[in-house]
């Protein structure tokens, strides 16, 4: 028999082939591409990567005219599959016409089902008598591949169809807006606006945050800070109302206490539990890897991704918070005593009497939670080095023992004013000495007891104001869209990167330039059927119900496009608005601040002459009031504000964002020595495909 396997990329493939041939495999090319060949138990093996989809789905050629096609003929489009690459295709039909069976070992979610699915139809166009097995594992480890291969399925086809749901129904939905609000803007080309069935919802979270805290009054109080002593140690305690809204009643209690002494009235002391974190799953990682190690969520999933292929961790895309049964948890932590700076850890972990793992709110029989496979990586750099580091520390925290602190309260009194001190400090550290990222900060007070005095060393009153809400962090933007049923698992970091390469959005936190707050407001305002959660959290769980047999495709997606029709219907006789205010958005984007010399505007301009972009004031044209002040910019890239000015001159920074590259901040001005220091790494954007993080 002559068997074919083909996995989702090369580097899988060639795992594959080396645990299954014992290393023994030869290796010829067909179409420039790596094929791995051996033979055992009589039977011939031939394997290959893909690289992802071979088919993507599309419109077909008449529909390509963004200008003349009609937008409710757009909606209504049959779409077609069409290769991605013609020599991948010519791979899988050569050889499949040679093979009895054919085994898909491509990653078991939505998207690698399909990819099998699209697969095994081009092959069976040249083999109809193919037989379709599915081999299903995890994590490329010896154990785990040789038990796939032993243990074959049939297709999940179902599986396949929720994700090619999802395709149409994200190609109809984007393009259809897409091309409305580009057209409506007048905003095509590579300068076109971007609208999407997950991403707009996002941008509208976004947006609808920035506009609470630009609404947002704040309102001034005080609080009262009083330091004690006893026996030569000092701590800090405060007065019990940390809101005392006038000032003068703050400075009066002040006084009071500052002139008297502290009597202890009230200690007490608990004991608490802090137990592990549950098992990462996809959400829980990128938040913590954007969190914890700095690394954005796409850039993180990147890295996860490459040392899943090379077998060092478990697939990264999983919903799943409980390990299953079948997972040798001692011996993953056993091996893993190879990874120094863990080491030290492992024996006190596996000397527990019983080792329980935390177990998560979600289950699910797809894939376990994201761990350690225990081959310990010989080489990383330095990103992949944290990322590594942070899949395996957060497992051995996972069975390992809770910690335990004991909190302390004291109250006391001054004069007739209550105070307050807090203290906690830990008597079991458990998992926090391998995951020391979920430690509190220890304050350690003296001991008292109640009827002591104490002297007051100082007072202070500290005027301090109320806060608006605060900006999304990547991690929690991910966590918000998880809660929300915002995209999957597989797709929401894509998503959050898809806003930052289109300029809607920059930084960490995440901020909304003004082209972002134009296109959500106008998402906001006159679509709001597709700036809620909730229809696409609808759409989402019809795509499970395809999944699990209970929904036709053809239904959801045809239902689908009678939503989009009815949205279009009702958007599009408020164009000259939607384009006003997109205008007034990419107009307040341009200015970047104020002008040294005149106190005009710093505007991104553009020479009529050489059609090349500078910095100019916005009197730098007018007859009245002219100023010659210009400085010199990048012809690449976004640039916006960066919303400070520079130390050295006090001219106002650009930031520059250039698709697939880190961006930038520098001082625009020649003349000024830091104009050719480019800032990278002062901000902390969203990584892209080809960039650094």
């Amino acid at each position: 028999m002559n068997v074919l396997i083909v996995s989702e990329k090369n580097i899988t493939a060639r795992k594959i082939a080396t645990i299954l041939s014992g290393g023994k495999f030869k290796t010829e090319k067909v179409y420039k591409y790596p094929l791995y060949t051996w033979e055992n138990d009589g039977k011939t093996y031939r394997c290959f990567g893909l690289k992802g989809h071979i088919l993507k789905v599309d419109f077909p050629k008449q529909y390509s005219n963004w200008s003349k096609v009609d937008l409710l003929e757009l909606v209504k489009a049959d779409t077609i599959k069409i290769p991605k690459e013609e020599k991948m295709v010519k791979l899988v039909e050569k050889e499949a016409k040679n093979a009895q069976m054919l085994i898909v070992a491509t990653d078991f979610d939505r998207e690698g089902e399909l990819i099998g699915y699209d697969l095994a139809k081009i092959a069976k166009t040249k083999n109809p008598e193919l037989l379709i097995k599915r081999a299903r594992f995890s994590a490329l480890t010896k154990e785990e591949i040789e038990k796939a291969f032993a243990n074959l399925h049939d297709p999940y086809t179902n599986l396949a169809l929720a994700g090619e749901s999802r395709q149409t129904i994200d190609l109809v939905w984007g393009a259809t807006l897409t091309r409305f609000l580009s057209l409506t803007a007048k905003k095509i080309g590579k300068n076109f606006l971007s609208v999407g069935r997950v991403q707009s919802p996002t941008l509208a979270l976004i947006v609808k945050r920035e506009e609470e805290i630009r609404s947002f009054v704040p309102e001034k109080y005080y609080q009262v800070y009083v330091l004690l002593e006893k026996d030569g140690k000092q701590f800090r305690a405060h007065y019990e109302n940390q809101r005392i809204k006038d000032k003068k009643e703050a400075e009066t209690i002040a006084d009071e206490i500052r002139k008297s002494s502290a009597v202890v009235i009230e200690v007490s002391r608990r004991q608490a539990e802090q137990k592990p974190p549950s098992p990462f799953n996809t959400t829980e990682f990128l938040a913590a890897a954007s969190s914890i190690a700095g690394i954005s969520p796409g850039r993180a999933m990147q890295i996860a991704e490459n040392l899943y292929t090379r077998g060092f961790i478990s697939y990264p895309r999983v919903d799943n918070t409980v390990y299953p049964p079948s997972l040798n948890l001692v011996s993953i932590a056993r091996s893993l005593k190879k990874y120094k700076p863990v080491s030290k850890y492992i024996d006190e972990i596996l000397s527990q009497e019983k080792i329980t793992p935390t177990r998560g709110k979600k289950q699910s029989t797809d894939h376990p939670p994201i761990y350690p496979t225990g081959e310990i990586p010989e080489s990383l750099d330095s990103h992949e080095e944290k990322i590594y580091d942070l899949v395996v520390r957060r497992f051995l925290a996972t069975i390992s023992e809770s910690a335990i602190h004991e909190v302390t309260h004291i109250e006391l009194v001054a004069d007739k004013h209550k105070l307050i001190a807090s203290g906690l400090r830990y008597l079991k550290e458990g998992f926090l000495k391998v995951y020391p990222y979920s430690k509190n900060k220890e304050e350690i007070l003296p001991e008292l007891n109640q009827g002591e005095i104490l002297n007051v060393v100082g007072v202070e009153v500290v005027e301090k104001e109320t806060k608006p809400p605060a900006r999304f962090s990547q991690a929690g933007l991910v966590r918000e869209m998880e809660k929300l049923g915002l995209g999957t698992k597989s797709t929401r970091h894509s998503i959050i990167q898809t806003l930052y390469e289109r300029g809607y959005v920059h930084g960490n936190p995440v901020q909304p330039t003004e082209l972002g707050m134009a296109v959500g407001r106008a998402i906001l305002k006159h679509m709001s059927e597709i700036a809620t959660h909730e229809m696409t959290a609808e759409l989402e769980e019809k795509m499970n119900a395809i999944e699990e047999g209970l929904e036709k495709k053809e239904n959801v997606i045809q239902k689908s496009r009678e939503e989009l029709e009815r949205l279009l219907l009702n958007v599009k006789p408020k164009e000259e608005e939607v384009r006003k205010a997109i205008w007034e958005g990419e107009s307040k984007d341009k200015v970047i601040g104020k002008c040294p010399e005149c106190g005009g505007e710093l505007q991104v301009l553009t020479s009529k002459k050489t059609k090349k972009r500078f910095l100019g004031c916005s009197n730098f044209t007018k007859d009245e009031n002219k100023c010659s002040v210009t400085f010199p910019l990048p012809q690449t890239g976004k640039i916006i504000s960066a919303e400070k000015t520079c130390e050295s001159c006090g001219t106002p920074m650009v930031k520059i964002i250039n698709r697939g590259k880190r961006p930038w901040v520098i001082c625009p001005n020649p003349k000024c020595e830091k104009s050719s220091l480019s800032k990278k790494g002062e901000t902390n954007e969203v990584e892209v495909k080809g960039g650094n993080s």
